[in-house]
Order: C-alpha cells, then structure tokens, then sequence
C-alpha cells in the first residue's frame, strides 16, 4: 500500500462521511429516517439495491468461485432473475400497500402485535448470521491487502475498522443518504470489477486461443471435500478434476450441488422468493419508492443489473485459474491457492495491481462490503425501533414522544446494531471454518436460518384469510430454523454433504407453511 493508495480510499471514505452528513438534516421523523417518506425513484433503488444483493460475498467469494468451479454459479443469477419476477408480481404489492414503516407490520395487521414482534425477532437474530458472514468475507480480504495474510488477529481488526465506518455514517444520513451512497458505491464496484478482469486478462499474455484452451480442454475444477492442494504420484493437482471452467448449465439431478438447473431455477428462486418477502433488509429499500409500481420494477432491475456484475467477477477467478495453471505447467511452483483460493483476488490486488489502481480496487472492496452491511444496520434498527421498542415503551407507558425525540432514539439504534453486528461478525468467521462451506455458500445458505420459517408465515398471511395465529406462526418459525441448523452442519453431523444450501429455503419453507396453515385465524 502506498500513500496515493491510502489517499484514494481516504477519499472515498470521506465521500460516504460527506453524503451522510448532507442528508443528516433532511431526516424529519421516522417514517422519513427509515423508508424515505415514500419518495424514492425507482432508478435509484434498483441501484442501491443490486449493492446489497451482490455485497462482498461477490467481490472475494466469486473469484474463489470461478478459480475453483466454473460458471454454473450463472444458475443461480437467473433463478434470482424468477424469483424475483414472482414475488414483483404476486407479493410486493401487498406488502407496500401496507403502509408499514416494516414488513413486520404487515403480519402485526395479519396476526396481531405478539406475531408481529416475533417475526421482527427472528429477523434481527438471522441479521445476526447474514450480515455478520459479509463483514467477515470483506475482512478477509481488508486483512490481507494491508496487514499480509488472514490471520484470524488482523481479520478482526479489518472487522473493527469496516463496521465502525459505516454504522457512523448509517446513523447520520438514514434510508436517504443510504440510497444515495449504495448508488455511488455500486456504479465504483462494477468500475472495478471491470478494471480487474481487463488487467487479469492482459496479464495473462498468452493467445486468446491458448487461454480460451486452458479454460475448456485443460480445465480443472475442485472436488467437494476432497483435500486439495498437494501432487498426486503421478503429477496431478490432488483434489481436482478435469472439466471446463465455462461450462454453464448442469441438468443433473445431485442434490449435493449447488449449482445445477434444478437448484438454480428451482431452489434459488424460491430462496428469492424468501429473502424479497420476509427480510426486511432487501424490502425496505422497495418500499422507499414513490409507489408500488416503481418498487417491483425496481426489484426486477435489481436482480437483472447483479447478473453481469457478478459474472465479471466469477470470470476474474477463470482468469486467475488460467494463470496459475499456465505458471506451474510452465515449471513453476503449485500455488497454494489449489488449496485454499479464499483469498486470490486480494492477494492479486496486494501483489500485482499498480499503485493508484490498487487504491481504486479497494474502494472497490469496501464499497461491495459496506453496501450490504449498512443496509443491515438500518434495516435492523427501523424493525427494532418500530416493532419493537417504541411499541413496548408506549404499552409501559413511557412512550417516546414527539418526532426529534424518535428520530433520536432511532440513530442511538443504528449505532447499537452497527456495534453488535460488528461483533457478531467475528462469530460466522468460527462458523464458516467450522461449516466446510466455501465462502458464497457460507454467506448465502445461512440466510435460510430465518427464512426457512418466516416464509410459511408471510404466504399464510398473503395467500388466505382465515388460516394461521399465533401459536402456528410462532411453531412455523421454530421448525423453520430447527430443519436448517443440522443441514447447514452436515459434514459435523453426518460426515458428508447430501443436501445444497439451494434446496435448504425450499425445504424449511414448504414445512413451516404447512405448520403455519394448520390454525386457524381467530378474529
């Protein structure tokens, strides 16, 4: 790192400082601090919200990805793209229409306040996993950049200086300056990303033909579980396996992948389903819009604009692949990424990028990192503080009066979830080791831990009337997360893998449903 390094990511950290401040003094009550007043344009949050869908999980998990697998991980993106489609045309409307400041006042309205605070509940304490697992993923390549390696010491101060960052300007600027800021930091992400394909392609130096080769007939990718990394007696890359790093589409019926047309189109488009109708992190920025129009178009937009930036970034893993390869067959040394790839395109940034380009690729970094998790802290704390607290206070009689006095215990939230999911973060990197899983696998599936049993409440509460209370919606949300904890440790528990992370949401889901569908509404 040199100082036109530093001087680039001071200047972009205090872009975002300056944003926040400017909208600090915009905010006039809640509904203003926590879903804009309703005013966003629909460009806006499409933008914003294609930052928190993609997060740091595509800035170092992709690369991991493409270095390790090959491109059937595009599956996935197109199963989003479905469930997406699905929940603009059939869910969105509802919820907006609502007019709740959260998600979780739509079931209060459905099921009354007891349900309602369980489901905000049950969101904070999956946040708790979800966001704390980006935070650790940006840490890691924040460690190795400016400290050398991850060392599990210099993730935790990468941790430390990420989340304090950005609860501070979270606080000041709100939903508003939010939008604003994961615009701009979004457009620098896919600036970045494509900056970095383009110097990992050139500085391959090989023949489009050669290297197009390397990629297809002379393709390897890792074998699940397998230990990787060393020579085989017969000179191979132990733990890999011949097959072509461009190849797309998979129509194998294997439950124990992720990343098949079945799991894609089918599994992650109901995981979508799940996470744009019962986590209110991806919802509140839709419900900023100034209608339900501009929401669901703006979800759709979203997902559609995460396919080609997380492609370049699974292509930046190809490439990387492409390079080693070509580097040990050559005469060189293995590189210990065919054993551990967590970190290759942070160490490609450290150790190949130029001065001055190496600043823009962290901003880059950071950007992807705190897009996502300062969404978190704001969504958190609007459902804490709005489903919460103030609804508690005002039952005990000692409710928060007034709007400055709301608005003030609002930003004393955020800056309370900033901290604790800090912390948290420090636990899902124990977790990720201890779960086998690579990073985006790890990032992605444990969202199911609240999705699982939040959705069977959100469709019994959307699709029927009469259906559903209480006590089934709280059963449906403790058996939702119950099926999720052992498939998320299988290898622990089982020895091996039988179930992807793409079918876990499916799975949780059509049980919880069934459970909450089995009472019946009492008015």
């Amino acid at each position: 790192m040199t100082i036109f390094d530093w001087l680039i990511v001071a200047l972009f950290l205090g872009t975002l400082m300056a944003i926040g401040y400017a909208f600090s003094r915009r905010n006039k009550d809640v509904e203003d601090y926590f879903v804009a007043g309703r005013s966003m344009p629909g460009w806006i949050v499409a933008i914003a919200a294609t930052g928190t869908t993609i997060s740091a999980g595509t800035f170092v998990g992709s690369p991991e990805l493409g270095f390790n697998t090959d491109l059937t991980y595009v599956l996935n993106l197109l199963g989003s793209i479905v469930g997406g489609m699905l929940v603009a045309a059939l869910i969105m409307p509802k919820l907006y229409k609502a007019n709740t400041i959260t998600i979780y006042g739509f079931i209060g309205d459905r099921f009354g306040e007891k349900s309602k605070r369980v489901n905000s509940a049950m969101f904070l304490l999956g946040q708790l996993f979800t966001s704390g697992s980006r935070l650790f993923i940006a840490a890691i390549a924040i460690s190795v950049i400016v400290f050398g390696n991850i060392k599990f010491d210099f993730m935790v101060y990468s941790i430390i200086i990420l989340g304090l960052v950005s609860t501070i300007y979270t606080m000041m600027g709100g939903i508003k300056g939010l939008l604003y800021i994961d615009t701009f930091q979004t457009l620098l992400l896919v600036g970045t990303g494509v900056v970095a394909l383009i110097m990992v392609f050139f500085a391959l130096d090989m023949p489009i033909a050669d290297i197009w080769a390397t990629i297809t007939d002379g393709g390897l990718t890792k074998i699940p579980g397998a230990n990787a990394g060393g020579l085989t007696a017969d000179g191979a890359i132990a733990g890999w396996q011949e097959g072509s790093k461009v190849k797309m589409f998979d129509f194998s019926f294997n439950w124990t992948s992720p990343y098949t047309v079945w799991g894609g189109m089918i599994g992650v488009a109901f995981f979508k389903v799940c996470q744009y109708t019962t986590d209110h992190e991806f919802v509140q920025r839709q419900l900023a819009c100034r209608d339900v129009k501009q929401a669901s178009a703006s979800l759709v937009w979203s997902q559609l604009i995460s396919l080609p930036i997380v492609l370049v970034f699974l292509m930046v893993g190809v490439l990387l692949f492409a390079k080693y390869k070509t580097e040990f067959l050559a005469g060189g040394e293995l590189s210990n990424f065919f054993a551990d790839a967590r970190d290759i395109f942070p160490q490609y940034i450290k150790n190949h990028i130029p001065a001055g380009v190496r600043g823009l690729m962290i901003t880059g970094l950071l950007a992807a990192a705190l897009s996502s998790f300062n969404s978190a802290i704001n969504a958190m704390a609007s459902s804490f503080v709005t489903d919460l607290y103030l609804p508690i206070r005002a039952e005990r009689g000692k409710a928060v009066q007034g709007d400055a006095d709301q608005l003030s215990s609002s930003r004393k939230m955020v800056f309370l979830m900033g901290m604790l999911l800090t912390g948290f973060a420090i636990v899902t990197a124990v977790m990720q080791e201890a779960s086998g899983l690579n990073l985006v696998d790890f990032a992605t599936g444990v969202m199911c831990f609240a999705y699982a049993g939040m959705i069977g409440v959100f469709l019994t509460a959307i699709f029927t009337k009469n259906r559903g209370n209480y006590h089934t919606v709280v059963a449906a949300i403790v058996v939702g997360a119950l099926i999720i904890i052992p498939l998320m440790f299988q290898k622990q528990l089982f020895g091996t893998q039988y179930i992807a992370w793409t079918w876990w949401a499916p799975i949780g889901g059509i049980i919880s449903t069934l459970v909450c569908l089995a009472g019946k509404t009492h008015k």
